[in-house]
């Protein structure tokens, strides 16, 4: 059946596609932090693999909830591993000290990442392609993405 929501097919569709690329952000981003929680090493092992656990378990949920906004609109959210590595902006970590400063940094930077990427899509969501619900959906995710990057950030202090 037909999505009729008063958005155009061609404007769900650009939201569709810069969604698709956030999914494969924060799948990216769930297999570093799930990889950080498996792997860490040192004398905070106990206290980093539960926090990168809660990480990653918060990830799980965001990531849930793009693909569902992707198929609110009318697209289909992708989902394979090809798809994600061919629309993600992020990059997977080569070798690395498994210690937590090391993947705090790179996750860090991840978040931060995807912080950038969904502000630059926040107004034309809403002013370009008429979605004031996906605008204000990201806005959420953004603030998440956020307040993850400052508990991770913390750890610098």
């Amino acid at each position: 059946m037909k999505t009729s929501i008063g958005i155009t097919e061609k404007n769900r569709k650009a939201v569709a596609t810069q969604l698709s690329k956030l999914l494969a952000d924060e799948f990216l981003l769930y297999t570093k932090t799930r990889n950080a929680h498996w792997n860490i090493e040192g004398p905070d092992f106990h206290a980093m693999h539960l926090f990168f656990e809660s990480q990653y378990e918060q990830l799980d949920d965001v990531m849930d909830s793009v693909a569902e906004r992707i198929r609110s609109i009318g697209h289909y959210a992708p989902a394979t591993l090809k798809n994600f590595l061919e629309l993600t902006h992020l990059s997977e970590q080569g070798e690395r000290d498994n210690s937590s400063k090391d993947f705090i940094r790179e996750l860090l930077n991840d978040h931060e990442s995807i912080i950038e990427f969904i502000r630059t899509n926040i107004n034309p969501f809403a002013n370009e392609y008429g979605d004031a619900g996906t605008s204000d959906f990201i806005t959420g995710l953004m603030e998440e993405h956020e307040k993850m990057a400052w508990m991770l950030r913390s750890h610098f202090k």
